[in-house]
């Protein structure tokens, strides 16, 4: 097994603080998996798979759930802010950490800045005339200033966030449960009219669908990076894995469940309006779009200030591991400030290429992050398969969150990301996200590897 050597950056003799309480990770934890991709992406699913969109969600759900179990075992046993980074440089070797870590950075920053673009272009349907480039530079400002400042703040903005979201979302399963058993004053129940066609599009339309899901999951990991600077990592951690099931079952596979039996599958208004807009119109409840824009609204915003967050901990986490420039690890008052900065400049560098260069650079830039988050999983998976006998045989680390039947279902969710990779390289549309994907996890090992031979000979 590889040796590896965690050293602190320079001029960072103050350590992160531990702000986050008890309820701010529960909320996290509960809000993170209701993402802008389950609003705004699920639509583009749903006309492709059908109704078969719950078993796609179903499927890419249950292999998620398998990825929190992994890294909920080694996020309990070694709680870090570079967290599966951490896990990888720990299990594989540095030049794994070194990879995982700055692929994610790259994706949650680039993230950040698509994620203020759609917010912007909510705020300016309502607010015609005005530049969509400063309202995203606006909610730069505001989050960017609530990451500088202290890490209650972030957890403050996203339990408020969270509640939000969660509120409702719970009230739109409520109405549609109740329309769909026929017991909703002013609306009769659509039985099973509009689930008679499963698979309308065969098993390319659920090959579509099931791609489509497994990227709306992405940003569960966050609740893990923010366990580090919470009062009891281990606590949170073990908690937010352990009800991780429930939610997604409830939140993403039910909610699906009720759009397809409400709306049929090919109606217009699910991509245009998107679905949960489009339950709510045929439910005839008044003012459902602007309702649930301002939702995706709290959505978008929710998952710009995580991802703030979460980047500028995976940057920070790598340099203290000696894998980043020395600046980035320079904390005061409990916040890797230089490391916020940094994250938040290149997420606004992103918003100016959409301007400047949309055809080109920025397709470009979409592309090369389009498969991160599976290449993150397989890391999880290889480095939990690695790490699960050393924690073992460490009675100093008890394994307070376990994996499932290890190693087999372990071997299951690697298996279920090869068939993912493999239906990426066959479906036109995601042929070029898989193949960019690739090239910058090649070069980013290869330079981890040069930065890690470098350092030894220094």
């Amino acid at each position: 097994m590889p040796s590896t050597t965690v050293g602190t950056p320079p001029e960072s003799d103050v350590s992160l603080s531990h702000g986050l309480k008890q309820r701010h990770l529960s909320m996290i934890a509960l809000g993170g998996v209701i993402g802008a991709g389950l609003f705004i992406g699920s639509g583009a699913g749903i006309a492709a798979a059908g109704p078969s969109i719950v078993l796609a969600y179903a499927l890419s759900g249950l292999l998620v759930m398998l990825v929190m179990r992994m890294l909920g075992e080694m996020s309990a046993a070694y709680p870090s802010s570079g967290s599966f980074s951490a896990h990888a440089e720990r299990a594989i070797g540095p030049w794994a950490g070194f990879t995982a870590g700055w692929s994610f950075w790259v994706l949650l920053c680039t993230a950040v800045g698509l994620e203020g673009i759609g917010a912007a272009k909510i705020v300016t349907g309502w607010l015609p005339g005005t530049p969509a480039w400063a309202w995203v530079a606006l909610f730069m400002v505001v989050f960017c200033g609530a990451n500088l400042a202290a890490v209650k703040n972030f957890g403050e903005f996203e339990f408020w966030f969270a509640a939000l979201k969660v509120g409702a979302i719970s009230l739109f399963l409520v109405l549609g449960g109740l329309a769909i058993a026929g017991v909703l004053p002013g609306t009769d129940s659509p039985g099973t009219s509009h689930l008679t066609q499963f698979l309308p599009h065969g098993g390319e339309g659920l090959v579509v669908g099931l791609l489509a899901s497994v990227f709306a999951y992405g940003g569960l990991e966050t609740v893990t990076i923010a366990a580090a600077e919470s009062q009891d990592p281990v606590k949170g951690v073990a908690s937010a894995v352990r009800t991780a099931m429930w939610r997604i079952a409830l939140f993403y596979i039910g909610s699906m469940a009720v759009v397809v039996t409400l709306v049929p599958w090919d109606a217009e208004a699910v991509v245009e309006k998107g679905p949960y807009v489009a339950a709510l119109d045929q439910l005839g409840i008044p003012g459902a779009g602007q309702l649930m824009n301002v939702v995706v609204l709290v959505a978008l915003l929710s998952a710009m200030n995580a991802n703030i967050y979460g980047s500028s901990r995976i940057a920070y986490s790598l340099v203290e591991r000696g894998q980043g420039p020395k600046a980035l690890g320079r904390v005061s008052g409990g916040v890797p400030r230089t490391a916020v900065l940094v994250s938040c400049a290149f997420g606004f560098g992103c918003v100016l290429l959409s301007y400047w260069r949309p055809d080109d650079v920025f397709a470009w830039l979409l592309n090369m992050i389009g498969a991160v988050i599976l290449v993150v999983w397989t890391f999880i998976a290889v480095s939990q398969l690695r790490l699960r006998r050393r924690l073992e045989r460490e009675a100093s680390r008890p394994l307070v969150v376990r994996m499932w039947a290890f190693p087999v279902l372990t071997w299951v969710a690697l298996a279920g990301m090869a068939a993912i990779f493999v239906l990426m390289a066959r479906e036109p549309g995601t042929r070029v996200q898989l193949y960019s994907t690739g090239a910058m996890t090649a070069a980013l090992a290869l330079g981890g590897y040069a930065w890690q031979r470098r350092r030894a000979k220094a």
